[in-house]
């Protein structure tokens, strides 16, 4: 094929007919035809008949190789055109084998090359086009990706502006309700306390009334002891005198003795009785309101928290004893485990956990929503949670989700930690005295909730539960008891 231009005849005019790379050391034969000299040496090697030129066949008398200096002094100015030619058309588009400019694209390789790279061994065999053919061909493909890309982007972007409108209205409806929480509370609080203060002064009153009354039969009360100390004290005296002298003015002193009358200290009317009687009543109904408002708060908030968890179907866990591990020692009615004195003669069976102190619960799940209680008994090491079914029984365990368990545990040193992959510490202020196990098969989770007081306690991921069958999951340490809740 005829060259498109000067520089691309320089080149193929720079190319050796047997390397189709530019000359290297270029030698001329005596038919004129140029090679270079480790390509001739190559061709002639072995023969020993008359060489040959390798181009016209023309036999060759002689095999003296002259150096073609002229060839070679042309061959680096065809480089440097080359060279130029490439940066002038597009910068960095150049061969780094060949200091050609990059034409072409090999299908193959799937990369750029030049016409040199084409005529050459590596890519004779290629499928070969231009390189501006490929770039437009690759470019359409692209585009093609591109406008579905964009189209997939448009989309997130709308979900993702959706979600924060309704995050944003959401937040609004909370805190309009936060408001009305705040209010309300602020204005029962009001009512209670400007009732309180009501109640307290009328007591006050009743208080005071009460008091005066008192103050008042004290005061007469002692009058009147006074007076009849008195009068007691001369008729002792009277008594001890003579009869001539006793019965003088004795008639006077029998009429003042006769006619001595007491007064009668004030009693409590009837309507401050009444009235105390009355206030005991509203104290009783005082009570009663605010115990049925207490009530119905703490049920509405226990209504709530239920709901959050109230699609977990409540299932009836026993434990395997063909998985407990010879230590461990199970109830009558395998609700409950404890960790023995000494390690019991059972049958090795394959599902036994053989190294860790570990027994599995008899139920198993991979779909829907399920969950179940524990209590903890007093001890230095426990753990409940769930396991896969193919958890590993036999020697040295990975207690975490990599190892197909995904548990909490109670240390003896004091730590309540998540076995995740490092473990999570807990930070709560106590340590349940009994924990729900949420497992919710659907979305691939699983939650420890305090059963005491339902607080979130820790939630493994979503995803982090495989599709197969899930068995609750204990671990027993020494003087530990585990019990499962009816």
């Amino acid at each position: 094929m005829a060259a498109e231009n000067p520089v691309e005849s320089l080149q193929e005019e720079a190319t050796c007919p047997v390397c189709l790379e530019y000359f290297t050391e270029p030698v001329i034969l005596e038919c004129g035809h140029n090679f270079c000299r480790a390509c001739i040496s190559q061709c002639w090697e072995g023969s020993d008949t008359a060489a040959s030129c390798p181009q016209c066949r023309e036999t060759v008398q002689q095999r003296n190789l002259r150096p073609n200096r002229q060839l070679a002094n042309i061959i680096e100015i065809a480089k440097r055109l080359s060279l130029q030619a490439a940066k002038g058309a597009g910068g960095d588009g150049v061969c780094g084998e060949h200091q050609e400019a990059l034409k072409l694209f090999c299908e193959e390789d799937q990369t750029p090359i030049c016409v040199l790279c084409d005529r050459s061994r590596a890519h004779c065999a290629h499928m070969v086009v231009p390189i501006q053919e490929a770039a437009q061909e690759y470019k359409e493909r692209i585009q093609a990706h591109l406008k579905t890309l964009r189209e997939e982007r448009e989309k997130l972007l709308g979900l993702k502006a959706t979600g924060e409108g309704k995050s944003r209205e959401y937040l609004k409806q909370t805190q309009t309700e936060r408001q009305k929480i705040v209010t309300e509370f602020q204005q029962l609080q009001q009512f209670l306390e400007e009732h309180e203060r009501l109640l307290l002064a009328q007591l006050e009153k009743l208080d005071e009334e009460n008091v005066r009354i008192q103050n008042e039969n004290v005061s007469k009360l002692s009058e009147q002891i006074s007076h009849l100390s008195e009068l007691i004290s001369e008729l002792e005296g009277k008594c001890q005198k003579p009869a001539s002298e006793f019965l003088q003015d004795v008639r006077s002193t029998l009429s003042r003795c006769e006619k001595r009358k007491f007064e009668q200290p004030e009693e409590i009317s009837p309507e401050l009785e009444e009235q105390v009687s009355d206030f005991s009543q509203k104290t009783i109904v005082l009570s009663e309101t605010l115990r049925k408002v207490k009530d119905t708060l703490l049920s509405e908030l226990e209504r709530k928290r239920g709901e959050s968890f109230g699609a977990h179907r409540q299932v009836n866990v026993t434990l395997d004893p063909d998985t407990a591990h010879p230590w461990l020692v199970l109830s009558e009615d395998q609700k409950s485990v404890r960790r023995g004195d000494t390690q019991q003669r059972l049958p090795n069976y394959p599902e036994r956990f053989d190294c860790w102190a570990c027994v599995l619960g008899c139920e198993g799940f991979s779909s829907g929503r399920h969950c179940w209680e524990v209590e903890m008994g007093d001890g230095d090491l426990w753990a409940v949670g769930v396991a896969k079914e193919s958890v590993r029984r036999k020697g040295e365990i990975s207690p975490s989700p990599e190892g197909g368990i995904w548990a909490v545990q109670w240390c003896w040193w004091g730590q309540f930690q998540a076995l995740t992959s490092p473990v999570t510490p807990l930070p709560l202020s106590r340590v349940p005295s009994r924990i729900r196990v949420c497992l919710d098969c659907d979305r691939g989770q699983v939650t420890f909730i305090d059963a005491g007081d339902g607080a979130p306690i820790f939630t493994f991921p979503l995803g982090s539960v495989p599709g197969e069958r899930i068995r609750p999951w204990f671990r027993v340490g020494v003087g530990s008891q585990l019990s499962l809740c009816p």
